[in-house]
Parts: structure tokens; sequence; C-alpha cells
């Protein structure tokens, strides 16, 4: 049975790093910005199966891993650790990008917009180190059932991160021109994202939970 605890902690993780600024949010809202709602859309749903790939990979790979090597869960976290680390550093230093002032790119396709979607997620560092070193921590070991818990939890992963970018494509016009005209606020939402992220950094950074003791 999956803890609340546990998917609290995978809400916040995958929310944290979903607000942050990165490739996915750049391309999703360029395409929303130039060439509409339905190109962000059907760019959305190629970002979405990226998630359903690395889902698959790293599951059916860690659930096996974890129970041989137990003791690669304190690496991952600290790796998962620093990265959420970096990405709080991103967010807070002087002059982080404007994701809502992306530059004009050509309309394509949907078969293009959806390929590059995929292949915009499958290429992101973040999301590759999300699945491999930070929603596994929230597995706990001695509830068994681990490939199950892997698949629920990065399913909830997937709910926030779609639901979230969803919403960002749907508003990117309305957005774009919010911030334009109060660049203060932009700077509050930075701010706000890169203290949370930081935080999680700290707490797994110090965590000193063993495997069978995570999630």
């Amino acid at each position: 049975m999956i803890e609340t605890s546990a998917f609290a902690g995978v809400v916040t993780v995958a929310l944290g790093m979903v607000l942050t600024p990165g490739p996915n949010m750049i391309y999703l809202v360029s395409r929303s910005i130039t060439q509409g709602r339905r190109a962000g859309v059907i760019s959305l749903g190629g970002v979405a199966l990226g998630f359903m790939i690395y889902l698959l990979a790293a599951n059916l790979g860690l659930s096996v891993i974890f129970i041989a090597v137990p003791e690669l869960y304190v690496a991952l976290k600290l790796a998962g650790a620093a990265y959420l680390a970096h990405l709080a550093w991103n967010a807070l230093k002087p002059g982080g990008v404007d994701v809502f002032s992306p530059q004009d790119v050509p309309h394509d396709s949907p078969r293009k917009l959806f390929t590059m979607g995929l292949m915009t997620n499958l290429l992101n560092p973040k999301i590759a180190i999300m699945y491999i070193s930070l929603i596994p921590q929230f597995v706990d070991l001695d509830a068994g059932h681990v490939l199950f818990q892997g698949f629920v939890l990065g399913a909830a992963q997937i709910v926030v991160s779609v639901g979230v970018n969803l919403a960002i494509v749907l508003a990117a016009g309305t957005i774009a021109v919010f911030l334009a005209r109060r660049p203060t606020w932009l700077t509050v939402q930075r701010y706000a994202m890169g203290t949370v992220l930081l935080a999680l950094a700290l707490s797994l950074a110090i965590d000193t939970s063993t495997p069978a003791a995570a999630g």
C-alpha cells in the first residue's frame, strides 16, 4: 500500500519541476504563442508519451536493481538532491530565463509537432533524473510490490505534469501579455519555485534513512 506521504512527496517534486522553466515548457509555450493552442496541445501529446516511455523503462529496471543493490538508493538520492539544487540555482540566480518571451519558431505539421514534443521530453535530462533518482526514493521496499508502487507514483507525476502543462498551453498567450505588463510577477514565481526546489534538495541531502525505511 502506498502511503499518503509518498504521494505528497511525488506531487511536490512534480510541481516544483514542471513549474521551473525548462526545455518542455519553453517548447510548449513557444508553440502555443506562435502557432496556437491546438499546436501546443499536439506538442503536449508528444511530451506525455515521453513521460510514459521513461516511466516504463525506469520502473522495469529499477525494481530489479533496488532489490539487488539497495545501497544504490543513497547514490541516487544524492544525485537527485544535487540536481534539484541545480534547478533551484537556475531559478534563483539573477537574469533567469523568461519562458513567456520565447523566440519565434516556424509553423510545423501536427505529426512534426508531436514528434518534436516527444523528442524534447526524451532528451530532457531533468525528466531522466526525476525518474531515475527522485521518484524511486518514495518507493517503500518493505511494503512489497515495488514495480506497482513505481508505476502508480510515476502515473501521479504524469498527471501533475501534463495537467500543469496543459493549463500553461491553454493560457500561454494571456500569461505572456500579463507578465509583459507586470514583470515583477515573473520574478516572484521564479523565487517561489526556486525556494521550494532548494528546500527539497536540502531535505534529500540530509536524509539518512535507508532504502527499506524510505517512502
